[in-house]
């Protein structure tokens, strides 16, 4: 590998230089009783014809506004060191469904936190309190769960376990405290392969006011990646199917058949088969009725935030230059990052500063993992840097495409964007 660096650093030098810088089924429900539907469909029903009467957008199915105040979603108790909180970083996120372009002239629907893919980067400093107003613009329901984060269990977001979920229409407000530092992901907790799959999930950075690695590397610029796989080919029947769901749950809660505050619990497995063999199933479960197979979602385009290849962004560098680079796994696969002409080092593992930092050029992440690298600029040029999958550097099955990015040095005399001739073998 050129390098023409003067006093280049190796393992052995980088070496503990960090170890002072450690850190520390949503189913059916029931009120009482025996749960059983009327023969045949809830279509039958007069709510259900106003349902079907509803308006269209976009491909994608839509029901009227119910009510105000219809389901009772109470916000948990607080943790009793929040009351004594002087000020919090508030923070407004919905929830709704959009069609969002992947790659020049293709779109498809996903489920947005407030309208992007991802959702918007969160960064906040480590110890300050904070309050999410999560707003649910759907038809269906969510939480959010904040991955890797220390906080009351109230506010983690497990649906049925730590609150309930968030109804159509609602709002739920989330406070914790940002701690411990480090890149993290939030995602919703509901329906969750499927959720993440259409898009809700975001990088989430909490700054130390002593960072080990910038202490260490003296970094300059600060990039996130979120990895992201979709299935477009499923999406809108997915979006289909879960709505379909929620439909049936709403004409249960219409007709009385289920509590309000026990929504998505059996209260024994007897009532469990029985709904089933009425013609029910859970949401977001397979419609056994149907026979429909979901063992598996054929993704087709893949992603680093929202765009596939040719739209994703150049990662800029100088020569003499370091950069840090966050690695935010959002999607259901694994993804094995490449960067060619340089060794990168490893300096954190899900948010956890690494003791002692890997001098690598591929780095693997499972479905929610993240990672942070730096990226030292001594080899100038323009170097691809991919997933290793050659399946997921594609675009429908079209070579190049997907998780493909460069690292482009900005110096260059001939840079005017990607240069598409670049092969992946080179």
């Amino acid at each position: 590998m050129p390098n023409d660096r003067e006093g280049s650093t190796t393992n052995v030098d980088r070496k503990g230089f960090l170890q002072k810088g450690v850190l520390g089924v949503a189913g059916a429900v029931v009120a009482g009783g025996r749960l059983t539907l009327p023969e045949g469909s809830p279509a039958d029903t007069t709510r259900d014809a106003e349902v079907k009467a509803a308006s269209t957008k976009g491909g994608i199915r839509a029901w009227p506004d119910r009510p105000e105040g219809w389901w009772r979603n109470q916000n948990p108790v607080i943790h009793p060191a929040a009351a004594a909180v002087q000020s919090f970083r508030e923070i407004e996120i919905d929830v709704r469904i959009i069609q969002h372009e992947v790659v020049p002239g293709y779109t498809f629907h996903v489920l947005a936190f407030n309208g992007q893919v991802p959702g918007p980067e969160l960064r906040l400093q480590e110890g300050e309190w904070v309050k999410v107003y999560f707003t649910n613009r759907t038809e269906l329901m969510h939480t959010i769960h904040w991955h890797g984060v220390d906080l009351q269990y109230e506010q983690d977001g497990v649906p049925y376990t730590t609150q309930n979920p968030l109804m159509p229409n609602m709002t739920f407000e989330y406070t914790f405290q940002a701690i411990p530092a480090g890149t993290r992901l939030y995602h919703c907790h509901f329906g969750t392969p499927l959720h993440m799959q259409h898009a809700m999930h975001g990088a989430l950075v909490i700054e130390p006011e002593q960072d080990p690695i910038k202490e260490e590397f003296g970094y300059s610029r600060d990039y996130t990646l979120v990895l992201e796989s979709f299935a477009t080919n499923d999406a809108r029947d997915d979006l289909n199917f879960m709505l379909e769901r929620m439909k049936q749950r709403m004409w249960l809660m219409a007709e009385e058949g289920v509590d309000e505050e026990t929504l998505a619990v059996f209260e024994s497995e007897e009532t469990l088969r029985e709904a089933i063999a009425n013609g029910w199933d859970p949401p977001y479960l397979p419609n056994r009725n149907q026979k429909r197979e979901r063992a598996g979602l054929d993704y087709n385009f893949f992603a680093i935030n929202g765009k596939a290849y040719p739209l994703t962004e150049p990662i800029m560098i100088r020569r003499g230059e370091t950069i840090r680079v966050r690695l935010v796994n959002g999607g259901g696969l694994m993804h094995h990052m490449h960067l060619h002409g340089h060794q990168f080092w490893q300096v954190a593992e899900d948010g956890n500063v690494l003791s002692s930092p890997l001098q690598i050029n591929t780095i693997s992440l499972g479905p929610g993992k993240t990672a942070d690298i730096i990226i030292e600029g001594y080899n100038p040029g323009y170097w691809t840097f991919h997933d290793h999958d050659t399946s997921r550097v594609t675009n429908n099955g079209m070579y190049p495409g997907g998780i493909l990015t460069m690292l482009v040095y900005e110096e260059m005399d001939d840079y005017d964007g990607y240069h598409p001739k670049i092969a992946l073998d080179e």
